[in-house]
């Protein structure tokens, strides 16, 4: 239960200190309508500390309006969320912003994967808004389930920016939404960890992946024409560490337990590209021993049929 300190906030504006007999002004003896306009101001983390100061702000700072507010300044595609979909913008925000833990994911059981996935997808260039989309997917299809997780922002279609593109500035928000828990989940690293030039066909994919326990690793990525500013596609998937694509049911036992599972603090964007790099290295690594061994056992093939062929020569000479 509050007490009445609890209730009380500090003050803003101390009386004269000669003790004239005018009363201290508290923060919250401002209009109601003055600190909402106030709060809305504030960045998510700011607005959230300020709930926990005392209970006089507590209510004020839950408010849905502000949440909202914060929440399409952010991923401006969530306007064409249906509000059912999530719960609250206050859960979404406290969901969605921070990078899911890098501990190994287990992955959820069969009753828990989602039906169907909304993905909030907000592609930026230079600061600015370049593609806002809201893409439903059915994950309950079968073709969905067996064949490799994927999910196009773009299908059969593309799009130019207004000026041309150059990767390092670009930011990618997809952020996956379970209508059915409420739940959300960050599924990209937002700047970009990796940029790979197709010199063939004159295509940059820039991507943005944020890498999970267990070795799999959201693997959102954006093909684009750096010269022209046309953007080709913009797709998100699960990748092993041996390099491979994850199944459709695979994958979602994985995005449901990130859903689930714990997040990261601070600093979480800076360490995305190193840990991205760590499991770009091992996965080299994995592939190599791997080539090693098939070499080996090539080879150890060969010699076999080698000293049968030679065998059978030898058997024919001398009969």
């Amino acid at each position: 239960m509050a007490t009445g300190d609890d209730l009380r906030c500090p003050a803003a504006f101390a009386g004269d200190a000669g003790g004239d007999g005018e009363s201290a002004t508290a923060i919250e003896d401002l209009p109601a309508d003055v600190l909402a306009l106030v709060l809305r101001r504030l960045d998510g983390a700011s607005l959230a500390a300020l709930g926990c100061a005392c209970a006089a702000f507590r209510g004020l700072a839950a408010d849905p309006d502000a949440w909202r507010a914060l929440c399409l300044a952010r991923w401006p595609s969530l306007r064409d969320v249906p509000s059912a979909d999530h719960k609250g913008h206050r859960r979404l925000f406290a969901d969605a912003l921070p990078f899911p833990a890098a501990a190994a994911v287990v992955p959820a059981p069969p009753s828990a994967v989602p039906a169907r996935l909304v993905s909030a997808v907000d592609l930026h260039h230079g600061g600015a808004c370049i593609m806002s989309r809201v893409v439903e997917t059915d994950a309950a299809s079968g073709w969905f389930l067996g064949a490799p997780f994927r999910v196009d922002a773009l299908v059969q279609e593309s799009f130019s920016a207004p000026t041309p593109i150059t990767p390092a500035d670009l930011s990618l928000s997809w952020v996956l939404i379970d209508p059915a828990t409420g739940r959300a989940v960050n599924a990209s690293s937002r700047r970009p960890v990796s940029v790979d030039r197709r010199w063939l066909t004159g295509e940059t994919v820039v991507r943005f992946a944020v890498v999970l326990g267990g070795g799999v690793a959201l693997d959102a990525a954006v093909t684009c024409d750096e010269r022209f500013g046309h953007i080709t596609e913009v797709s998100l998937r699960i990748e092993d560490g041996e390099g491979g694509s994850v199944s459709g049911r695979d994958g979602l036992a994985v995005v449901a337990a990130a859903m689930a599972g714990a997040r990261q603090g601070r600093g979480a964007e800076a360490a995305a590209r190193l840990r991205y790099e760590e499991f770009v290295k091992g996965r080299a690594a994995r592939k190599e021993r791997k080539a090693r061994r098939e070499g080996i056992i090539d080879l150890c093939c060969s010699g076999v049929g080698a000293a049968a062929f030679l065998g059978f020569l030898v058997m024919l000479t001398f009969r």
